[in-house]
């Protein structure tokens, strides 16, 4: 997990990504009109009970999500190589905390990373909570790699029902830093959602949504700028490595 505390004295940056991001890379969203719990009952696939229920249905249903995120024609997009390339670049922390459970983040180059809400190529064991790497499908018929459990591994995701990961270093790192960029979220998933509202309190610290229209939250950000992620953000990205936070935030305002 990344370490969010600030290690010099330059801004830091706080980008919080959503589905949004990953779209353009040939991945399905969960919650547009057509995206995945269009197509499933959260309750039946997604949650502690489903699993303990049937868990045959719960594996299948993210072995299929597996599949298609490791696909030859997934990969990163613009938006992610310019987050990476920010990371790169900005003479303070920059900290992606992606509520994605895609790894393209990682693929594009980024390091400093928060998966709030788990990792889909991972697999996490209910009987000794080990966490490995996992890019096959996960079966009854598995032995934990650490424990030799049959039976035990889940997906390493964040069920409705439980805590979202990293909750400590990311309200460390929201309340340090010098910007909040939100990019390809629907607004409506808490606790992600509240993070614009959490620096907000702060005042004086800028917060920008980057998304192809406005989320539910819109209005709690100061600046905005609106379109497909592989073009905005690496605009973004441009306007704030050449002229700095003042700049970015004044380019973005234009909606």
């Amino acid at each position: 997990m990344a370490d969010a505390g600030a290690t010099n004295d330059q801004p830091s940056i706080v980008i919080l990504t959503g589905a949004g991001i990953s779209k353009e890379s040939g991945l399905a969203t969960f919650r547009d009109a057509d995206g995945i719990w269009a197509r499933y009952r959260i309750e039946d696939v997604a949650t502690p009970e489903a699993y303990a229920r049937d868990p045959e249905r719960v594996l299948g249903f993210y072995n299929a999500r597996r599949r298609g995120a490791v696909a030859d024609d997934v990969r990163p997009n613009p938006a992610h190589v310019a987050l990476a390339r920010l990371e790169a670049e900005w003479p303070g922390e920059v900290l992606i905390v992606t509520q994605n459970i895609d790894d393209l983040h990682e693929r594009a180059g980024s390091k400093n990373l928060i998966h709030m809400h788990g990792e889909l190529l991972k697999a996490r064991c209910t009987a000794c909570a080990g966490v490995h790497p996992w890019r096959a499908d996960i079966t009854l018929d598995h032995a934990c790699p650490a424990c030799g459990s049959l039976g035990t591994l889940r997906p390493h995701v964040v069920w409705f029902g439980e805590m979202p990961l990293g909750l400590d270093e990311i309200e460390d790192a929201l309340t340090g830093c010098a910007l909040f960029l939100s990019i390809g979220t629907s607004g409506n998933v808490y606790p992600a959602a509240g993070f614009v509202q959490h620096v907000r309190m702060r005042g004086g610290v800028p917060t920008v949504e980057l998304n192809l229209e406005p989320s539910e939250g819109a209005t709690l950000f100061e600046h905005a700028r609106y379109g497909p992620a592989s073009e905005i953000v690496p605009a973004f990205v441009d306007d704030l490595l050449s002229g700095g936070l003042a700049a970015a935030g004044a380019r973005a305002s234009l909606r």
